[in-house]
């Protein structure tokens, strides 16, 4: 893909009444963006959901038809709770069934102790991919540009290496620098606005930080040209004094 070329786009469904409650805490997303931007690819928009099947399903059809990749965490699991294969197979209209190399891994792994709800986790979308590589072998279901990832944190990260191999080269990587302040967001806006401005390929934020001791203020600057996005870092710096400025990244 050239370079100057729009970003491939994603979206999340983050699924799971237990982030709604509050009794757990969403640790998925960060950790996807982070991955993603670091190949390309542009995390649009996130959606939390309940664990239903007509809403998972609702938002599959509506989140993969606008981007290129949709990832979902969580509801793979053997419990009643766990209906994201169901939800996406009814997004595209298909059947759900059993994988037969899924199922026979579950069997070889639990062994004697393999259940029925076991087995649940060989259910995939008809017409479903299992993704591998040579270093994670167990399974990742992904059905057209659907990627159905489990909702435990350290399960998500393990598999996020499947996701990378097979998206490949989407593009220039997403880049990010810094400046870290001691002044506040209202005083710094007026040069905020002129970078933003004349950068309009850079992504400009600006983040206070409460009760700090190092410093009160960090602007960031996110594109996918080294060289533009520094020029805008530093274009911002010019406009303040010597002593303003912490440090920069």
């Amino acid at each position: 893909m050239h370079p100057s070329a729009p970003p491939v786009t994603a979206a999340a469904l983050v699924i799971g009444n237990e982030i709604l409650s509050g009794k757990v805490e969403e640790a998925n997303v960060a950790a996807l963006a982070r991955a993603l931007r670091g190949t390309g690819v542009l995390l649009r928009r996130v959606v939390v959901v309940m664990d239903e099947v007509d809403a998972i399903a609702a938002e599959v059809r509506a989140l993969s038809s606008t981007h290129d990749w949709l990832f979902t965490s969580g509801g793979v699991g053997p419990t009643h709770d766990d209906v994201t294969v169901e939800a996406v197979a009814k997004a595209f209209g298909v059947a759900v069934v059993s994988a037969p190399s899924l199922e026979a891994m579950l069997r070889a792994h639990y062994g004697q102790e393999c259940t029925e709800g076991h087995l649940r986790m060989a259910l995939v979308p008809e017409g479903a991919s299992l993704e591998v590589t040579e270093e994670i072998t167990w399974p990742t279901i992904r059905l057209r540009n659907t990627w159905l990832l489990p909702g435990i944190p350290e399960v998500f990260r393990m598999k996020l290496p499947v996701v990378l191999a097979r998206l490949g080269d989407t593009g220039r990587a997403f880049v990010s620098h810094a400046a870290y302040l001691q002044l506040d967001e209202g005083v710094v806006k007026p040069g905020l606005d002129r970078v933003v401005a004349d950068f309009p390929d850079v992504s400009v934020g600006s983040y206070p930080k409460w009760h700090a001791t190092d410093y009160r203020t960090k602007i960031t600057f996110d594109g996918r040209d080294e060289a533009r996005t520094l020029a805008a870092r530093d274009a911002f710096v010019a406009s303040l004094a010597a002593g303003d400025v912490v440090r920069l990244d």
